[in-house]
């Protein structure tokens, strides 16, 4: 037809001709010209489809007028009508073919398979899909697999539930790790649902299993998703009694990436399947080290170091009788269940933030005699700023050093300052009951302590012990057993319910329990708080007997706990959890409703996924009271922490409600799921909520935006000095209210966490979640309520850390590069002393005279620039002269003049692009892009990891190695009290000291006991 057709008018005649050939002719010209005139064609319609339903008519020829039929449809916009003509087509219908009608059809066919097979899932039910729907989906995979698009086939079949072509494609990809690995991030990003998410991934370890070297760290990852302990424990023993002793490292790296994810239960669990050596003898040397739990108990004062020996004592004794590498598996055996009981971690952790603790007393001392010590509120928030400052360096000095201001503490507040020991100590396993042991309640007659320092120090010991209760379980339960005291039943709930989180241990569960029916309110709502953490993510039965209890009591404080505690049980269970959420969320309790917002938080932990960020919006808008309003935002954070950049944009217009409560949910939201990334968004939207109207939204943005900020350095983003600048400017404002200047105490003490030297993280870098840190940000947040709870956030703090390891899990010196400037991630500076000079109260009037001598002060110090010591003198005096309300112009002059005088001299030279860093490093978060290890270096990682416990293999075994980081802090009592001043001299000395320079020794001081 080489002639322009004007209309299809004609051809449509033909179709009513009785000569099939003629109608044949028709259709094949008509398709043809489809696409230009399809209006005309459709008012023809009924004819065409009469032909693809006539039985007489050709099979070639009915499938042509339904290909006809489906493109009229398709420009019409009928998606549905044209794609089941297509399916008429069969093969007429050509999938390669390259045009948008081919292209639209396909994703509408791709579509409507994967809803099919989506909704017979749920139902349980077989699917009823078209055959012939199936038969095009199978050829687009099958092209996709053919053509190598690997990525889109797989991304189809994880859709399409078709796991038999997911398999397929992966094996016959050219990068089959490569593959696997994206496989892995798609099934955690992209699946809504469990059940389906965990079929992918034993699929996954299915294909990973057939590989000839597989990848096992990637491997037991997925076991680890699916709760299936066997398979890693023979994993792990598979490595362990290899003859390589890359296989043996390979392990210990597995089991610090498992640790990594903190799930008590399932890594004990692991531990306890690994198989004893065989030979009969060495029954003798398993009490030594199996158990090491009873020697710590027995023996406080000694250090792991000890211990170790012990058991590798009790181990020579029986080499000769077992053949040589019974011997070498019984030795490499106590190194993998000392890493999978957390002990191992736990130590180097400890060690690494006691050596690299830079926290800045003067900070607190400013805070100190900035509060008025009537006011006990900041007066706590003081205490807790110090825990958290400190958390798990072992350094008490500040609280050594100010103790008749500690014992102003009365009543609850000395609860508080007790169980601040337990933030300070975290992870002290070997010493932490003697360190507690002053507080705790003395057995005998009545013991005596004051109840609430006994309570504090129980509490106190499940901090130490958080996630690692084995060796401190048992004395718990016989403290909450042998008292009636509510107070110290509060602390042994809270301690015993974080010393064996999530373990749901039937007999402790029960123990709690007692306490609970007793009805003290106070008791009682740690007793609910604490079934939660023990029961936490096992979705058990007892949560309905918990709910119903909830139902009966008249206590508030009891609902409340009780309420958190039914979450914390559904943690990560997703859909699984919908019965329960729904129950609680329809109640008329509002307290119980506002469980249900933690549930629905806590079930679809990290997913991001739409259904629970709907049901949390409409309640955030919707609900008549303001708790759970409140709540319901802030659970946004909880949800989304896997996609920290989609919060601020989501609570975005929630942050400027009319209701406070609503904006200080947004503000917990954000600083949830953003923290420790720093992210611009996040500060943006922060930064006017610091200065609202309401004392408590204030509050809370301080609090979140220290959370955002932790880690982050001034370099990287400069609102972080106006930030600490903002703190230090509320706190000493004499007439701030109570509410926001305890957030800002937080604030500063969460900006400096762990001695600056741990960061909040919710994700392990797997990208599975962190059961502790997101049960202990929950808890956190319930703080609202209840003030001891803030010591919950201790458990999302993770070190910023690189800990590299050789075979023996000792500490080599190891040197690799940080290739950006030092300054984007260097410790902040030491505030030097001058600024404290501001707070001494001064009358507040203001003379004439005074006025003028500060403007004289400021020209004689602008005059004085050069000398470098006057400027230091004269900004002093000027405070002095000043009137009370904050720093005068000169003083802040001097004070910016005395940091940046000893790095004048060096601001000629331009600072490197790079750095070396030594094992162990503080690595902060946004540092891990850069970091690159040598090439020509002793050591080689087993996996390029940039932060974390990273195994090294020594391609020089020979040589003798230089270990660094030999001991733990031996006797904490003694060292903090000696070492504590001087560290703090030391600091303001060096303050602007370089990175790359070596400290200097400490001034000489005289120990005193």
């Amino acid at each position: 037809m080489a002639t322009m057709v004007s209309s299809a008018g004609g051809l449509l005649a033909m179709l009513n001709e009785s000569h099939p050939m003629l109608k044949f002719h028709a259709l094949s010209n008509l398709n043809t010209f489809v696409d230009y005139f399809w209006p005309e064609i459709s008012t023809s319609v009924p004819i065409i489809e009469s032909l693809y339903e006539d039985e007489e008519f050709d099979q070639r020829q009915r499938q042509l007028a339904a290909l006809l039929v489906s493109k009229v449809f398709y420009y019409l916009g009928e998606l549905n009508d044209s794609l089941s003509y297509a399916l008429g087509a069969g093969p007429l219908f050509d999938v390669s073919e390259d045009s948008d009608y081919v292209h639209t059809l396909l994703a509408k066919a791709i579509d409507e398979y994967a809803s099919l097979k989506s909704r017979a899932a749920e139902s349980n039910d077989e699917a009823l899909v078209d055959p012939r729907l199936e038969a095009i989906v199978e050829r687009m995979l099958d092209k996709c697999i053919m053509d190598g698009r690997y990525q889109q086939a797989m991304g189809m079949a994880v859709e399409c539930r078709r796991l038999d072509k997911l398999e397929e494609a992966i094996t016959r990809s050219d990068n089959v790790h490569g593959t696997l690995s994206y496989c892995i991030n798609i099934s955690h990003s992209f699946i809504n649902r469990r059940e389906y998410r965990r079929e992918v991934l034993r699929c996954l370890v299915k294909v990973y299993q057939k590989l000839p070297s597989p990848d096992y760290l990637s491997i037991c990852q997925c076991l680890m998703f699916l709760d299936e302990p066997e398979g890693v424990a023979s994993i792990l023993e598979k490595l362990v009694r290899s003859e390589n002793k890359d296989d043996a490292l390979l392990a210990f790296q597995i089991a610090f990436d498992l640790v990594e994810n903190e799930h008590q239960a399932f890594l004990l669990n692991v531990r306890d399947r690994l198989s004893n050596p065989n030979s009969q003898p060495s029954e003798s040397a398993q009490p030594g080290n199996s158990d090491p739990d009873s020697a710590q108990n027995e023996n406080p004062g000694g250090s792991e170091d000890v211990e170790m020996s012990d058991g590798s004592r009790a181990l020579t004794v029986i080499v000769h009788d077992m053949d040589p590498n019974e011997a070498l598996y019984a030795e490499r055996l106590t190194k993998i269940k000392g890493i999978l009981s957390g002990e191992t971690s736990i130590q180097l952790t400890l060690q690494f933030l006691y050596s690299h603790n830079k926290s800045d007393l003067l900070i607190l001392k400013t805070i100190k005699q900035s509060v008025e010590m009537r006011n006990s509120v900041c007066h706590s928030a003081t205490i807790y700023a110090n825990a958290i400052m400190h958390a798990g360096t072992t350094v008490d000095t500040f609280l050594r050093e100010n103790l008749d201001w500690l014992s102003r503490a009365t009543n609850w507040a000395k609860f508080s300052a007790t169980a601040g020991l337990g933030v300070i100590h975290r992870g002290h396993l070997q010493q932490g009951r003697s360190l507690m042991a002053p507080y705790l309640p003395q057995s005998g007659a009545g013991g005596g302590g004051s109840p609430y320092s006994e309570g504090g120090a129980l509490y106190a010991l499940g901090l130490i012990h958080a996630n690692h209760g084995e060796g401190i379980k048992q004395f718990l339960r016989d403290s909450l057993r042998s008292t009636n005291v509510e107070v110290i039943q509060h602390g042994a709930c809270l301690g015993l319910g974080l010393a064996a989180l999530g373990t749901a241990d039937e007999d402790i569960y029960d123990d709690i329990k007692n306490v609970l029916y007793t009805d003290s309110a106070v008791a009682g709502e740690a007793a609910g708080i604490s079934m939660g953490l023990l029961m936490v993510g096992t979705a058990s039965e007892k949560a309905s007997e918990m709910l119903t209890y909830a139902h009966e009591t008249q206590h508030e404080k009891i609902i409340r706990g009780l309420a958190l505690g039914i979450a914390l049980t559904v943690y990560g269970r997703e859909e699984e959890a919908d019965t329960l959420i729904e129950q609680m969320t329809r109640d008329q309790d509002p307290i119980l409703r506002y469980g249900g917002m933690y549930a629905l938080a806590l079930a679809y932990q990290g997913t991001a996924n739409n259904k629970a960020i709907r049901q949390l919006l409409h309640f955030a808008v919707s609900d008549v009271s303001d708790d759970v309003r409140r709540t319901a935002v802030l659970a946004l954070g909880f949800v989304l922490y896997s996609e920290p950049e989609q919060t601020p944009r989501i609570v975005s217009l929630l942050s400027e409600s009319y209701n406070p409560h609503v904006r200080y949910g947004a503000a917990l939201a954000v600083g949830i799921s953003c923290a420790g990334t720093g992210l611009s968004e996040a500060i943006s939207l922060l930064e006017p909520l610091t200065s609202d109207v309401v004392d408590f939204v204030r509050q809370g943005a301080l609090i979140a935006m220290a959370m955002v900020m932790v880690q982050i350095s001034e370099t990287s983003d400069s609102r972080v000095g106006t930030f600490r600048r903002q703190l230090e400017k509320i706190i000493l404002d004499k007439h701030e209210d109570t509410m926001s200047k305890m957030g800002a105490i937080l604030a500063s003490g969460i900006l400096d966490a762990g001695g600056r030297n741990v960061t909040i993280r919710l994700l392990s870098k797997t990208k599975h979640d962190k059961v502790t840190a997101v049960v202990g940000l929950a808890v956190f947040s319930q703080f609202w309520y209840w003030y001891p709870l803030i010591y919950f956030v201790s458990l999302s703090f993770s070190p910023t850390a690189f800990i590299g390891l050789n075979y023996d899990l000792k500490v080599p010196t190891f040197e690799f590069l940080s290739h950006a400037k030092p300054s984007l991630f260097e410790y902040p500076r030491p505030t030097t002393v001058p600024s404290a000079t501001s707070t001494v109260k001064l009358p507040t009037a203001v003379l004439s005279t005074s006025a003028k001598a500060k403007a004289r002060a400021k020209k004689e110090a602008e005059q004085k620039v050069n000398t470098e010591k006057s400027a230091g003198t004269e900004s002093s005096s000027s405070a002095s002269q000043s009137s009370g309300k904050g720093k005068s112009a000169a003083e802040k002059d001097g004070d910016s003049m005395q940091v940046d005088s000893p790095s004048e001299k060096k601001a000629a030279e331009p600072e490197a692009s790079f750095e070396i860093l030594t094992n162990p490093a503080r690595v902060v978060p946004a540092q891990e892009k850069f970091i690159k290890f040598l090439e020509e270096s002793r050591y080689v990682p087993v996996k390029l990891a940039p932060s974390g416990f990273v195994l090294l293999r020594d391609l020089r075994p020979t040589e003798p190695e230089v270990l660094s980081l030999t001991d733990a802090p031996s006797s904490t009592t003694a060292s903090p009290a000696g070492a504590g001043p001087p560290t703090g001299q030391q600091a303001a000395a060096s303050s602007a000291m370089a990175v790359d320079e070596e400290p200097q020794p400490p001034q000489a001081f005289e120990y005193t006991s």
